[in-house]
């Protein structure tokens, strides 16, 4: 080919371009020279001379040998002939130059062949890089054709030599600033370079302090000490212990490295845990095994972080470094982590798995007052409805009018009540025992209850509305009130189980004790998360149409019945106005009320008034059922008033 190769050529510069880019790593390696060398028919060879310093290395290539030489190298002195073997028929070899001035490294590979011409000798201080071309000479019928350097063109012409200028820099900065200037993914690039770098022992970067260790056979866990910063105590270094069974069985010896990284930054990012009220704190540190990934570890890795004095309201978690989603992207877990707290200023971690592990702490504390009364006393209210509306379906099932409309709309509440009140006082025991799986299905169970007592609650507020102002037309069939209550809530479930990941163990922690939490199965509410959007969108939104139209609903019924004679009774007068609230569900409304002074009286009434709603409603149709024994009238349930009112105007259209 000459000077002007035309179509063919520009096909070929575009082939060999797509091959040599589609290896890996390339992009982290500080020269890149490749080509095609085109030679004679004979023998063919790789001579090379390399020198220690930086000043000049030309490639070159004539009718049998292909030669780098030059000065450039940190420690590496070597300077032999390697047989290539017999010329290809094409006369063509492509081939690269690869040179890692961090690990000292240079080798070539030609014709798909890798030849090492200076291997790894540690991470080196100051090197020769940032390779410039220099002066190109002439052309000839032998040498290098579509020149490239990291792949931007060098030349289409075949030329005898190409020449690069080199100059000294420190390269362990340089390599802690490209990799602290980029995203999540680049700080595999230095746990994987000190692992190419052929080291055991201690390796001291900059932005990173890292240790090797080789597991042998009969490897019985080993106790990792790690390199301190200058300036830093020993005492304050993170402390390692690795299992037994980290080695893999099927190899005889594999190695570890383990990295300290004093400054969080590189982890800090677009992580999500980072964007409110967390943060990591300033030690992570990082495991990892040679092309090995590690999962479920029989026995966990134990990590010592020995930090500052963290305040016992605020909460601190071991979390790890999500690897399963966006590499570019810095997402920390929970999951297969346990955090031992170990007084004050340490905090061991022990986790199944091998990435990065840190310690999340909660920067503005936020959590529940009087946890623990609060608990219990939404435990035996529930424990208190449960059985109330258990006696109240019974009772409403044994009525002379069991198939009114009124009678399957009060008895539908008490089963949905009857199913909220039994799920939320199991909860926490679930959470504990069964842990995540269980919680899946249960919190998706306590979450339909919700919904469904919601909904009942409504069809409680539109039938009472039916009696009282439409008086000549029949009420909805039972039938519909049930698809009504109990179909529509199973909607937004079951798609939110669809979708995934949104039920599960929550925690719910206490100002007396925020190391120890409630646990209890419901929706994952944690900021950014699919829980929280569905609590924002299904739940308020449920729940401030209910207690909306039971207030306006309530306001309306008083003002059409506070004529008739049973109002002028103080006690039906009570009864209609507790009774109707509480099958509004305008107690729930309390819970918009929880701020500022209110906030230390608000939740106990809350959770008083709500978590004994199924009680209240058995009280209130035994006192009905008295009421209607010594009076002979027809009081029936919620619609007393509303039946009484419907009466009266009845009469007086006749």
């Amino acid at each position: 080919m000459g000077p002007n190769q035309g179509f063919g050529g520009t096909l070929c510069m575009i082939f060999l371009i797509a091959l040599f880019a589609s290896g890996s790593g390339e992009n982290d390696r500080d020269f890149k020279m490749c080509g095609t060398w085109c030679h004679g028919n004979g023998l063919l060879t790789l001579a090379h001379d390399l020198k220690r310093g930086c000043g000049t290395i030309t490639i070159s290539a004539n009718e049998s040998s292909l030669s780098i030489r030059g000065e450039i190298t940190a420690q590496c002195e070597n300077s032999s002939v390697i047989k290539l073997g017999p010329s290809p028929e094409a006369g063509e070899s492509p081939f690269c130059v690869y040179w890692e001035p961090l690990l000292d490294q240079l080798w070539v590979e030609v014709n798909g062949q890798n030849h090492t011409l200076c291997w790894p000798s540690g991470l080196q201080e100051n090197c020769c890089t940032d390779l410039s071309q220099g002066g190109n000479k002439g052309t000839a019928i032998y040498g290098i054709l579509n020149a490239t350097q990291r792949d931007d063109i060098l030349s289409y012409q075949r030329r005898p030599a190409y020449e690069f200028f080199g100059g000294i820099v420190n390269c362990k900065n340089v390599f802690c600033d490209e990799a602290s200037q980029g995203s999540g993914d680049k700080v595999n690039v230095i746990e994987e370079t000190v692992m190419r770098s052929k080291v055991l022992g201690n390796v001291v970067l900059p932005c990173a302090l890292s240790s090797v260790v080789e597991m042998k056979e009969g490897f019985q866990g080993y106790n990792i000490i790690l390199p301190a910063p200058r300036g830093v105590p020993p005492q304050m270094i993170p402390s390692v212990h690795l299992p037994s069974c980290l080695k893999p069985p099927e190899k005889q010896k594999v190695k570890v490295v383990c990295t300290y990284f004093k400054n969080s930054t590189l982890f800090q990012g677009s992580s999500k845990a980072d964007q409110n009220d967390f943060r990591i704190l300033e030690d992570v540190v990082g495991i990892t095994v040679e092309n090995e990934i590690i999962t479920n570890l029989p026995e966990p890795i134990r990590i010592g972080f020995h930090h500052s004095v963290i305040p016992t309201t605020h909460s601190r978690k071991c979390v790890s470094w999500d690897t399963k989603k966006d590499p570019a992207e810095v997402t920390w877990k929970k999951e297969g982590c346990e955090t031992i707290q170990k007084g004050a200023e340490d905090t061991e971690c022990r986790c199944n798995h091998l990435t990065y592990f840190a310690i999340l702490v909660q920067l503005e504390p936020r959590p529940v007052r009087h946890l623990e009364a609060l608990t219990a006393i939404t435990s035996i209210g529930c424990a208190a409805s449960t059985l109330s509306c258990v006696v109240l379906i019974v009772f409403l099932n044994n009525q002379r009018r069991a198939k009114d409309p009124s009678t399957a709309v009060h008895r539908g509440l008490a089963m949905a009540l009857f199913l909220l009140s039994l799920l939320f006082f199991l909860t926490g025991t679930l959470a504990n025992v069964g842990g995540n799986k269980a919680c899946w299905v249960f919190g998706a169970a306590l979450h339909y209850a919700l919904l469904s007592s919601f909904s009942w609650m409504s069809i409680e507020v539109l039938h009472t509305f039916w009696l009282v102002y439409m008086v000549f037309s029949p009420s909805p069939k039972p039938y519909v009130w049930h698809l009504v209550g109990f179909g529509i809530p199973a909607f937004p479930v079951i798609v939110l189980l669809a979708i995934g990941k949104v039920y599960g163990v929550i925690e719910v922690v206490s100002s007396d004790d925020v190391n120890n939490p409630y646990l209890m199965c419901w929706m994952d509410v944690s900021p950014g998360s699919v829980g929280l959007l569905a609590h924002y969108f299904i739940n308020l939104t449920f729940l401030a149409v209910v207690v909306l139209s039971g207030l306006i609903m309530l306001f309306l019924v008083l003002r059409k019945i506070q004529n008739r004679d049973e109002w002028r009774k103080n006690k039906v007068a009570f009864l209609s106005i507790w009774g109707l609230s509480c099958l509004f569900g305008t107690t729930w409304g309390l819970g918009f009320l929880n701020f500022g002074q209110l906030s230390e009286f608000i939740p106990f009434l809350f959770c008083i008034l709500n978590s004994l709603q199924g009680f209240f409603l058995m009280l209130r149709f035994y006192i009905l059922e008295r009421m209607r024994k010594q009076s002979g009238s027809s009081l029936d349930g919620s619609s007393t008033t509303a039946s009484s009112t419907r009466q009266h105007m009845l009469q007086e259209k006749s």
